[in-house]
């Protein structure tokens, strides 16, 4: 059977994000979990890979459920060093499970799938000139995403909702921020789920996109 890497930049194996991905390639693929965090504490997380003023915040979960933040530059050395590993094995095409920025990153003969690359373009052709509004687990990662969409001529509305953390109330409060400024929301980072989708969709009352939807739908088209 056809073998697709999946990255995560926390802990593998994604119990709430690797069904999403399964569901679209339908048995037809294996899914090869890996994650950046893979036997690391959070007491040597926090100590090592924890971001510093200015830093390129990132966030991801552990297998226990707790979220952590961390700062690209630290933990991206591990990201490669995961990417060589996957592809070591044969693995042909590899998805990065992160909707962030990762200037830099290669293979050798893989095929690596970033979303950061696919999921801004895209959603500029469903936006058209309608007003986009963008939720993110932590308001530290505003500013830095922006850079992301301003090249597709997109200015999001930002709002903020941790998928790390159990709090409806975040959501609701974000849904009412966003719903009377914004025409479509994008849920942008690969740890939301469709329980959050839902949530959004009832909330403002508007069409809203779930990332690793999104890319399971076109990586399942490649297998």
């Amino acid at each position: 059977m056809v073998r697709l890497g999946m990255i995560t930049i926390g802990q593998a194996p994604r119990d709430d994000v690797a069904p999403i991905v399964q569901k679209y390639l339908e048995d037809r693929a294996e899914l090869v979990q890996s994650g950046v965090l893979d036997g690391l504490s959070r007491p040597y997380i926090e100590e090592h890979l924890h971001p510093e003023e200015g830093d390129y915040v990132l966030t991801s979960r552990l297998t226990t459920g707790e979220s952590v933040v961390m700062a690209r530059q630290k933990m991206q050395p591990i990201l490669q060093s995961k990417i060589n590993e996957l592809e070591a094995q044969g693995i042909k095409q590899i998805l990065l499970l992160c909707t962030g920025v990762f200037p830099g990153l290669s293979t050798n003969t893989s095929y690596l799938i970033e979303p950061d690359q696919i999921i801004p373009p895209a959603i500029k052709a469903m936006v058209g000139s309608r007003r986009l509004g963008v939720l993110v687990p932590l308001a530290e990662q505003i500013d830095s995403l922006r850079s992301k969409y301003e090249p597709h001529g997109l200015d999001p509305v930002f709002a903020v909702a941790s998928p790390y953390k159990n709090d409806e109330v975040n959501f609701h409060k974000a849904a009412q921020e966003l719903k009377e400024k914004v025409d479509l929301v994008l849920l942008d980072c690969m740890g939301y789920t469709e329980q959050a989708r839902k949530l959004m969709a009832e909330a403002t009352g508007l069409p809203v996109v779930l990332s690793n939807a999104v890319m399971a739908k076109l990586v399942s088209e490649m297998i």
